[in-house]
């Protein structure tokens, strides 16, 4: 039997118009029309999609020449145990990789916490700890299976313990001080300080990763791939803490302007009409 082609544009055209009412619903639902929520979904896609580009690169043993380029050019030629630069320099490294150590995360994590219970955010202190220990999961799962071996082209400078791929203290430094940056920074209003506290985590991040390579424990490519994942999961947790104060599930950490606004006026107004009522 012959359809109608009178019919079928109509249906299509129905088809059509019911996905897109669809889709733009999914949309504003997830305020995608916002700044905030579509960068950060944004940043999880093209960071997700670095890590398991990288990932399978190193699989492919396309990265080892670079990987082994960078890492001798931190080598004395004549003695490979013995990094570049002065002594102090290889102790400050030390002291640097330490930021993205297990101890220093908890220790940071905890103070945040009860910095953020302590003003009333009990709520956003909750969903810290569930990130920031999500991540670590994270971060455990991925190097049981990719289970890399640690460089042995150089001497290590410290005592290591796990699998190589991701770096695990570029991957939790990059989760704990971003996520943190982030929730700090949307608490305080000043824009210089928000300026400061994000510059703070993206250096501090940084600077483990680049400890991690000096001291020969890493690859460059685990470094990397550690700081994609880290930030994909820090951006992940941005967008679910956006999410969620748009419900109301938890405190809007930075009260916005308007709000403000409204709350400060109406005070205003209710003062100036107990100031002008007159006795009975």
């Amino acid at each position: 039997m012959t359809r109608s082609p009178s019919r079928l544009p109509d249906f299509a055209r129905s088809g059509g118009s019911t996905l897109w009412r669809h889709s733009t619903a999914f949309w504003l639902r997830l305020h995608l029309n916002e700044v905030g929520p579509l960068v950060s979904l944004l940043a999880v896609s093209t960071l997700g999609y670095a890590f398991f580009a990288l990932a399978y690169e190193v699989g492919e043993g396309s990265t080892a020449a670079l990987d082994r380029k960078i890492l001798l050019g931190l080598r004395n030629p004549a003695d490979l145990s013995d990094p570049i630069g002065p002594a102090w320099l290889e102790e400050a490294m030390r002291d640097i990789t330490g930021w993205g150590s297990v101890v220093t995360i908890v220790f940071l994590t905890a103070a945040a916490v009860i910095y953020l219970a302590l003003s009333g955010r009990k709520r956003i202190a909750v969903f810290v700890v569930a990130a920031i220990g999500g991540g670590e999961a994270v971060s455990t799962v991925l190097k049981l299976f990719y289970h890399r071996p640690r460089p042995d082209l150089v001497p290590h400078g410290m005592e290591v313990f796990t699998a190589s791929f991701p770096s695990g203290h570029a991957m939790m430094s990059a989760i704990a001080y971003l996520t943190l940056a982030t929730l700090l920074a949307r608490v305080e209003r000043r824009v210089y300080v928000k300026a400061l506290l994000l510059a703070l985590g993206i250096v501090m991040t940084i600077c483990v990763g680049i400890s991690r390579v000096y001291l020969g424990v890493h690859w460059p490519s685990d470094v990397v791939a550690g700081w994609c994942v880290g930030a994909a999961w820090a951006a992940l947790c941005w967008f679910v803490a956006l999410q969620l104060q748009r419900r109301g599930e938890v405190e809007d950490p930075d009260p916005t302007p308007a709000t403000t606004g409204m709350k400060i006026t109406a005070g205003m107004s209710q003062g100036t009409d107990m100031g002008t009522a007159s006795p009975d």
